[in-house]
């Protein structure tokens, strides 16, 4: 009976052991809004993806190989990042580990991501990474002209309601609240700009239905 007892315990601690390692090899990204993607990322372009391979990263503290996946691009416009070309990003090889995956028959994404120390650029999935095509009007426009003028507000998700900002210098982000979606209306048509006072608002860009967290919309 003891032996039994024993048994079990040992399962059930091998199960245990084993659905730890499973969530701590799963990737978890806290939702951002696309204006907060491109403030807080080292790299943003526009490129087509033309070819993709695993290739190794050296290797880790304990001497296994570490793999990668090298998707070639073709750089078409650089909105924020170093003074060279991009041409190729690197990612993890599993979704598990945060890895991405592109097409890699000439679509072309906008593509958020770090430079790293060696001057490669690497993306996960936690990154803003969208087809080109699928990007509304004020997100392009954003992209040269409104994102980086905001990189100083704070843009705060709201996910119940009553939600408040602690600072001026604050814009509300209503979107799973409205929408139960963090690709709504706010991150689609909005971006949240500083004003002469250093107070932060969301302006709208192109022109969707008004909302009720509209606070300035353009002339």
């Amino acid at each position: 009976m003891t032996w039994a007892v024993n048994s079990c315990f040992v399962t059930l601690a091998i199960l245990f052991l084993w659905r730890v390692e499973e969530i701590a090899e799963a990737c978890s990204c806290s939702p951002a809004h696309p204006q907060q993607a491109f403030c807080n990322s080292d790299v943003v372009i526009r490129a087509r993806v033309v070819g993709g391979e695993e290739v190794d990263a050296g290797n880790d503290i304990y001497g296994n190989a570490i793999k990668r996946i090298k998707y070639d691009i073709k750089q078409i416009k650089m909105f924020k990042g170093p003074n060279q070309d991009i041409d190729a990003i690197y990612t993890a090889p599993t979704s598990a580990v945060c890895g991405v995956t592109l097409e890699t028959n000439g679509k072309e994404y906008l593509i958020a991501g770090k430079l790293e120390t060696d001057g490669r650029m690497h993306v996960t999935l936690c990154d803003f990474i969208e087809s080109w095509e699928t990007l509304t009007a004020t997100q392009k426009k954003s992209l040269t002209q409104r994102y980086e003028m905001g990189c100083d507000c704070k843009i705060t998700r709201c996910t119940s309601i009553p939600c408040t900002i602690s600072s001026p210098a604050e814009c509300l982000w209503l979107d799973w609240v409205i929408e139960k979606s963090v690709n709504g209306e706010q991150a689609k048509h909005f971006a949240c700009i500083k004003r002469s006072d250093d107070s932060c608002a969301w302006y709208r860009g192109a022109a969707p239905p008004k909302k009720d967290f509209l606070d300035i919309e353009d002339p």
